[in-house]
């Protein structure tokens, strides 16, 4: 694979771009602004310093940035032999990107979306040649959630698809291939049917949010680091399994929309970036917990990622 275009220098962008040329491809961050690829640039050189500092790079930081290139000229899609798209999370904006972009590329070139949620197939619409084009989608941050979930749209072919596939292995992350285009793939989907009961307990007053994030961390969470739900319920007992979910079933919440998160939401309420969500982030607390959060997935992932508990 060479000449590998990730579009859009936002947080997902910049993070593939780096992701990329430490993997050791040609890599072009594109972008419309100039001051969004100053930003890149910065960025990149702090995280690749701060990378070293811990030891996790086995070359020079210039020896990285020396595999990027940063621009808003739309001739490199010439020569493309991926693009990942990370723009704007909206269907049109994705669709006149795609329209544009897939008239300039190679015939053999490979198309991804990098969309959380959108169905592939409606992104395809403005697509040529749509049987090379599916979904990547990668989890934030892209350096250090294994998981990539590659979305086969209605026109996907399994090439596409299984080249895709082979390009995430490469870059040390654990793909999956979605073969139905549904709303929000997998990850999300079970994500938010989650956050969906959360916020339900939480209307329901049985627990604040302290207590309901503690259990899902030190009960399912804790399991679901190493186990899936299905191989939790095969270790479990599915005879159990059927019981439960028997009675609880009809007892779970099943709100559309949640009056909490819509009321956080209208009072600016946004989490680590305004300084208050759930909870609050007085002090600039935020940088630190977010800093955290990812010392503690590097160290999860070099803990788990050679010891399946299935082998």
């Amino acid at each position: 694979m060479t000449n590998i275009i990730v579009a859009g220098a936002g947080t997902m962008g910049v993070v593939l771009a780096r992701l990329f040329a430490q993997s050791g491809y040609p890599t072009t961050l594109w972008n419309r602004r100039e001051s969004s690829l100053d930003r890149a640039r910065e960025t990149i050189a702090r995280d690749l310093a701060a990378a070293k500092d811990r030891g996790d790079l086995t070359e020079p930081p210039e020896a990285v940035t020396g595999r990027i290139a940063f621009t808003r000229d739309f001739a490199p899609y010439e020569t493309a032999g991926l693009v990942i798209e990370n723009i704007a999370e909206d269907l049109a904006v994705k669709r006149d990107f795609w329209a544009k972009v897939s008239a300039l590329v190679p015939g053999d070139a490979l198309l991804a979306t990098n969309t959380s949620g959108l169905r592939v197939s409606d992104v395809a619409q403005a697509v040529r040649g749509p049987g090379r084009f599916c979904g990547m989608h990668f989890w934030n941050p892209p350096d250090l959630m294994p998981l990539v979930e590659i979305t086969k749209g209605a026109a996907t072919t399994d090439e596409t698809a299984r080249a895709v596939h082979a390009l995430a292995l490469s870059l040390g992350k654990r793909p999956v291939i979605v073969k139905k285009d549904i709303l929000g793939i997998l990850g999300n989907r079970l994500q938010y049917a989650v956050l969906r009961e959360a916020l339900h307990i939480l209307a329901l007053g049985a627990a604040g949010p302290e207590e309901i994030d503690a259990a899902m961390k030190y009960g399912p969470g804790f399991r679901y680091s190493m186990m899936g739900p299905f191989e939790t319920g095969d270790l479990g007992g599915l005879d159990i399994l059927h019981a439960v979910s028997g009675y609880l079933f009809p007892d779970l919440g099943a709100e559309e929309t949640s009056q909490v998160l819509a009321d956080c939401a209208a009072a600016g309420r946004l989490g680590v970036k305004t300084g208050a969500g759930f909870y609050d982030y007085a002090d600039g607390a935020g940088p630190e917990i977010l800093a955290r959060r990812n010392e503690l997935l590097r160290a999860q992932w070099e803990l788990l990622k050679d010891k399946p508990i299935r082998p």
